[in-house]
């Protein structure tokens, strides 16, 4: 099994996962130029989507014209008129010789689902390294559930997350828990990395446990520095993350 990230825009990533035959599976085309040059004349098992928008979904029409009839997999939304199965939360997918099941989390979108299975996730963006999407239809309560949802997923899991954002999130992560020693260790990695060209994903799910201040909204420090912040007490998990996102959103390193 092959698993490789291909750029796109200033800083998506396009998901392809190789199986021993070579066949491929495609998660969230933005577009499609870069999967057409990968995949030459060799057609995609299947597409995988997590939500509706363009940077997601932009080349699938491309890539249908290419190869028609390619199943798309994709939440049940009608933003995504491409999709050829939709799927809901618990769904179990068998593609090829994967098996994938189908999380629902709410939060960037109302719709968004997560791939999970073969030691992956296919997060779209609910969980970035060292961060989380925005909440551009979501609730906080809806956020924070989905990831507490995906951080009981094994902590070896990969974690393929759909935009190269982690040294821009490590900024903020080093603001909110500064004496952290593993979030401090993961951005020296990440700083190493990006100087050198290369992409910092997939990180593991062990790894954001310890060092994603949104996957820590029970941490004392976490919730401390989201106290600080917001000028007052904070009763529990969910009003942590909503401090955590609201004061990110305005945040500049």
């Amino acid at each position: 099994m092959l698993l490789q990230c291909l750029p796109a825009f200033d800083d998506n990533y396009i998901w392809l996962l190789r199986d021993a035959g070579a066949r491929a599976l495609v998660v969230d085309p933005g577009e499609a130029a870069p999967v057409l040059a990968v995949l030459g004349d060799a057609p995609p098992l299947a597409i995988l989507l997590t939500h509706h928008h363009a940077d997601h979904i932009g080349g699938v029409a491309d890539l249908l014209a290419r190869w028609p009839g390619t199943p798309v997999f994709a939440p049940h939304d009608d933003r995504i008129p491409q999709a050829s199965r939709r799927v809901a939360d618990g769904e179990q997918l068998a593609i090829g010789d994967w098996r994938f099941a189908v999380l629902a989390v709410p939060g960037h979108t109302r719709s968004h689902v997560a791939y999970h299975g073969e030691g992956l996730l296919f997060c779209g963006d609910t969980l970035f390294s060292l961060g989380c999407g925005r909440l551009f239809e979501g609730t906080p309560a809806q956020m924070q559930a989905s990831l507490a949802r995906l951080a009981t997923l094994p902590g070896d899991t990969r974690v393929c997350c759909a935009h190269e954002y982690t040294l821009g999130n490590a900024a903020f992560a080093l603001t909110v828990d500064p004496d952290n020693p593993a979030l401090r260790e993961r951005v020296a990695a990440v700083r190493a990395q990006r100087a050198a060209g290369r992409p910092t994903l997939p990180t593991t799910l062990a790894g954001e446990r310890a060092c994603n201040p949104f996957l820590r909204c029970d941490a004392p420090t976490v919730r401390a520095a989201a106290e600080a912040h917001a000028g007052h007490a904070l009763p529990d998990a969910v009003a942590v993350f909503g401090a955590l996102r609201a004061w990110k959103d305005g945040f500049r390193a």
